[in-house]
């Protein structure tokens, strides 16, 4: 085994490292601390380390003293005892530089067994340097904050931001000029269908979509399946595609246990409140609690779930992939996580869609993806100015397409503002 590793550090020091575009997440390189990437897989974590190793060659290290391994690479069967076989091998490479010198790079780790003691070690005794990423959020920020105490700092790494994927695509954010301005919202549109998983941005649909089926099926059968031992493989499916259908909506797992019930699967409540923590946890999807002045009653309520990209959402639920009104409530949604806001749903005689948290800010949003209907921009503004009158503010948004207006509605002032707008 001493001998692959050895094969695999040489390989990994010895290949071009490939031409990144930057995220708007920057990670910070001399902390003196464990930095841990965590999100879903192929939302571009591995890059992100490739872009660190980038900034510390110009920086002027060498690649020798970057240590980059791949825990997902089928040659490593690597146990929790191996891993001491890692530092063996890289000093007898080279013998002449301190482990003290090496930046350690351990991509998707969380598949060793064991594997915090063994960087809590590296860290206590050998290197500073050292960054970890993974698909699980449990293992990486609640474990790591528990076995790693004082030691590191997560980041998370989501698909691509609105504002990374027109930069992928070469196009400005200006959007007072109308020539960037119609590239804009061209790209919004292409953006709400096909979502942000970096590798996938220029593939066509047919390629796109059957490729995020891919990472589905890998994500349900190696992320849940095989990580946390579910046996039922029928039910899970069944209540995974539920949540995907859901989107949007507080999701009652007690009716998804009467749907399965009725359907023959013998599955308890019990599991299915599993099922959907451990979606969420390996950012199958991201859920969000009801607003609530009791943050007891908040964490009881029936959470709504969101998809962590609108490419999977669209390619995984047909249902929902022509619908604009939910694949546009689900890109808000991520647009506001992927910006470090904490949101809620507010619910009471009508519904808003968020109440986003900015420090002790709380501040009414309302998602439509057209206004035009008159029902339909009743119904939005009579719960966003519902939500403003509980949460005792005088100003409330509408998140639309490409509509804008202002207007005062019963004491509110209410903004409605482009997609693009607001997120640019």
């Amino acid at each position: 085994m001493k001998n692959v590793i050895k094969g695999i550090i040489l390989e990994n020091q010895r290949a071009d490292l490939p031409d990144v575009i930057s995220r708007d997440l920057q990670i910070p390189l001399h902390l003196g601390v464990i930095v841990s990437l965590i999100g879903a897989r192929r939302s571009g974590k591995t890059y992100m380390l490739y872009d660190c190793m980038k900034k510390l060659q110009r920086e002027g290290i060498s690649r020798e003293k970057m240590l980059f391994m791949n825990f997902e690479d089928e040659r490593l069967n690597i146990h929790t005892e191996d891993l001491d076989l890692i530092l063996q091998a890289y000093s007898e490479l080279y013998p002449d530089i301190s482990l003290g010198e090496v930046f350690f790079f351990f991509d998707e780790i969380q598949n060793v067994p064991g594997w915090e003691k063994f960087v809590r070690r590296v860290f206590d005794t050998k290197s500073r340097g050292i960054f970890v990423s993974g698909s699980n959020s449990r293992l990486l920020s609640t474990e790591i904050a528990t076995s790693l105490r004082g030691r590191s700092i997560s980041f998370s790494v989501y698909p691509l931001s609105l504002r990374e994927y027109l930069r992928f695509h070469q196009v400005p954010s200006n959007i007072d000029i109308q020539k960037t301005r119609s590239a804009v919202i061209h790209y919004t549109g292409k953006f709400l269908r096909e979502g942000g998983f970096p590798e996938l941005v220029f593939f066509d649909e047919t390629n796109r979509r059957r490729i995020i089926q891919q990472y589905f099926n890998v994500m349900m059968l190696r992320d849940l399946v095989e990580r946390y031992s579910i046996s039922n493989i029928g039910a899970l499916r069944f209540f995974v595609k539920k949540i995907f259908a859901g989107v949007g909506k507080p999701f009652s797992v007690h009716k998804a246990f009467n749907d399965l019930k009725s359907l023959g699967y013998k599955v308890s409540n019990k599991y299915l409140y599993e099922f959907f923590s451990q979606s969420n946890d390996i950012f199958l999807c991201q859920t969000i609690n009801r607003y609530h002045p009791s943050e007891i009653k908040q964490e009881k309520s029936d959470k709504k779930a969101y998809i962590i990209d609108n490419g999977m959402l669209s390619a995984i639920e047909f249902s929902v992939s022509k619908n604009e009104g939910k694949l546009f409530e689900n890109m808000v949604a991520l647009e506001f996580l992927k910006a470090g806001k904490e949101i809620m749903y507010f619910k009471q005689t009508y519904e808003c869609d968020f109440v986003v948290k900015d420090n002790l800010t709380l501040s009414p949003v309302q998602v439509c993806f057209d206004l035009h209907d008159g029902e339909t921009r009743q119904r939005e503004i009579r719960g966003l100015v519902e939500c403003c009158h509980a949460l005792d503010v005088t100003r409330g948004t509408i998140i639309t397409f490409d509509q804008e207006e202002s207007f005062e509605q019963n004491g509110v002032q209410v903004d409605v503002v482009a997609v693009w707008r607001w997120f640019l």
